[in-house]
């Protein structure tokens, strides 16, 4: 393997070069690659992210984040359909990213959950097909972001036009690298597989229906950062009902670990120095290979952001608040949901428990 290739690797794949090091000599080699891929990523994303910020201003800088995961994501991802047709897709993924969460917030609660039903719909049915590809990840976690750091005016002309030239530039990157890949599915495939006795279709209606229920509920509470409890529910949404529950205890001990450790620094450190917490939580999610340890770092960059217009106490209380209700609501909702399909007669089975060509497993 070459130091390009290497580089290319996840998290897991490099500590598991680590793990399989056989000589001192062979690990201190894979940890200066590990290290050197963290710190080129690190200064990548924080250039990239910069550069946004200066051309749309400040108050667009999440833009820059949102174009800068689909870029990384769908630069190896892909959607499981053709290509040409995928590449259309990314470009309509785009259009409700910039338009739905920006109307969405000009309306009252119970409205704005009915229109982020419909555009979450179009980004889980067709973006996210293969629920192991986790785009979900990607595609809902940007629509949060834009819905809980909304502008308008002038700054919301500026966003359309960074989010227009994201679509270009990811799509010409996800063609690029994707054109030689064959696949005979198409969108009308992808309509006529949707099956309510499948576990793909189950896993996506409750990605569908429970995260904008939690941001409307979070916000008929009056509860500040209700993306915070949408980003929540999708994290901990995953197709079989074990590993939904792992997610929620790793994401409420996370969350509470990174609270402490946040708190920590800052007493710890001076205050001119408060603004990098969320850099140094970064460099900890990129280390991380695993779910706890990411809820942990993850912590850092929003309670960083929260604290200036909260206080660390305020902001604090609602990230511990949010991410509980979030993971929690969503545990409930999907095993709800799961239970009256199974009643429906969908299923012989508990909950996630077919395979995904819809027969029975085990």
């Amino acid at each position: 393997m070459t130091f390009y290739q290497e580089l290319q690797l996840n998290q897991a794949g490099s500590k598991d070069l680590l793990k399989k090091s056989e000589t001192a000599k062979e690990k201190i080699y894979h940890l200066f690659v590990y290290m050197a891929k963290v710190a080129v990523t690190m200064a990548f994303c924080f250039l990239f992210v910069t550069i946004f910020s200066i051309l749309l201003g400040n108050e667009n800088s999440i833009v820059g984040v949102v174009v800068l995961l689909c870029l990384m994501v769908f630069r190896n991802a892909d959607l499981g359909i053709h290509t040409g047709q995928s590449t259309i897709l990314l470009a309509l993924f785009f259009a409700v990213m910039t338009v739905c969460p920006h109307l969405a917030n000009q309306l009252s609660p119970v409205p704005g959950m009915l229109l982020n039903i419909a555009a979450l719909a179009v980004l889980i049915l067709f973006g996210c097909h293969n629920p192991f590809m986790f785009n979900q990840s990607t595609l809902v976690l940007g629509y949060l972001l834009l819905y809980g750091y909304d502008v308008t005016g002038k700054s919301y002309e500026m966003r359309l036009v960074g989010m227009a030239a994201g679509a270009v530039l990811t799509c010409l990157v996800f063609y690029r690298n994707h054109r030689n890949r064959v696949y005979k599915r198409k969108i009308q495939d992808v309509l006529q597989e949707f099956d309510l006795s499948s576990s793909r279709t189950k896993w996506q209606l409750c990605q569908i229906l429970c995260v904008p229920a939690v941001l409307c509920i979070a916000e008929l509470f009056k509860m500040p950062r209700a993306m915070w409890a949408g980003i929540a529910a999708m994290s901990a949404i995953l197709p079989f009902m074990e590993d939904m529950q792992y997610r929620v205890k790793k994401r409420i001990v996370g969350n509470i670990a990174g609270v402490l450790c946040f708190t920590a620094l800052y007493f710890l450190l001076p205050s001119s120095i408060y603004a990098y917490i969320g850099i140094l939580g970064g460099i900890g999610v990129g280390l991380s290979a695993k779910y706890g340890w990411q809820a942990v770092f993850n912590t850092f960059g929003a309670l960083a952001i929260a604290t200036e217009s909260y206080g660390l106490k305020g902001a604090v209380g609602l990230r511990v608040i949010q991410n509980v209700f979030g993971v929690v609501f969503a545990l409930i909702f999907c095993s709800m949901f799961y239970w009256f399909m199974s009643k429906k007669g969908n299923s012989g089975n508990r909950g996630c428990r077919i395979t995904w060509d819809g027969k029975k497993k085990g």
